[in-house]
């Protein structure tokens, strides 16, 4: 899989990303990650991206041009049906006026062959280019970070989990927080006492049909203490699907 991003500062992604899992992941070319400098395609000698708002406002916001001009750099080394409109590669741009980025999303993503994605900075960017070449505004949450790289290593972070291959075993992925709907269960490592505290017995058992009912139970009793929200959505699906 292979990840565009367009940004202001590629050596920031670079070097977060060549690290752990995602680095292993470079290293044996199961994912892939250009960063494109915006900045590079700077319509002046000195590599001014941005400019002062029309209508006034504090700050500046990011030129159309230099974005336009990136996204077109990446287009032109894809296959020529990516060109296609009905073809384009899906280009996410991080804002806080997005759609909450969830495991879902990151699970429809991971699908995809090419992912563009368009980090911000200053005050924002020309709308005209964010109509042009955006498909999906995504946030990472209700609150506003100085750019958004941070963000884009985030969603290459959970979509990389989920491509096959990334992580040692498929099931690491599959009884993580989030992927069925409910809140992961609690996990213990040895000692099997530590301070006083005692591993549950039942994990000490080796009777594995024991062992996973009771990880169900601690994965919904913790997802209804902690995220109600969860909860709830997953009991009414439950339903649902008793009822179909």
């Amino acid at each position: 899989m292979n990840f565009h991003i367009m940004t202001l500062f590629p050596d920031m992604i670079d070097n977060a990303l060549s690290e752990s899992i995602t680095g292993r992941a470079i290293k044996n070319g199961l994912i892939n990650i250009d960063t494109v400098n915006i900045r590079d395609f700077a319509q002046n000698k000195y590599g001014h991206v941005d400019d002062y708002t029309y209508g006034g406002g504090a700050g500046m916001l990011m030129q159309a041009e230099p974005v336009y001009l990136a996204y077109r750099s990446i287009i032109e080394k894809l296959p020529v049906e990516a060109d296609d409109e009905d073809k384009k590669p899906r280009v996410i741009y991080m804002t806080p006026q997005g759609t909450t980025f969830t495991q879902a999303m990151a699970k429809e993503y991971s699908k995809e062959e090419n992912l563009i994605i368009l980090c911000g900075h200053y005050e924002g960017i020309d709308e005209r280019v964010l109509e042009m070449i955006v498909t999906d505004n995504v946030s990472i949450g209700d609150f506003v970070l100085t750019g958004g790289e941070l963000p884009a290593m985030m969603i290459v972070d959970a979509v990389s989990r989920l491509v096959p291959g990334v992580l040692g075993k498929e099931e690491s992925a599959l009884y993580e927080s989030f992927y069925d709907g409910l809140l992961e269960y609690p996990q213990y490592t040895r000692p099997e006492v530590f301070m006083g505290k005692a591993v549950p017995e039942v994990l000490l058992s080796g009777h594995h049909k024991n062992i996973e009912k009771w990880r169900y139970e601690q994965s919904l009793e913790r997802t209804r203490q902690r995220r109600p929200d969860l909860y709830d959505k997953y009991m009414n699906n439950k339903d649902k699907k008793t009822k179909n």
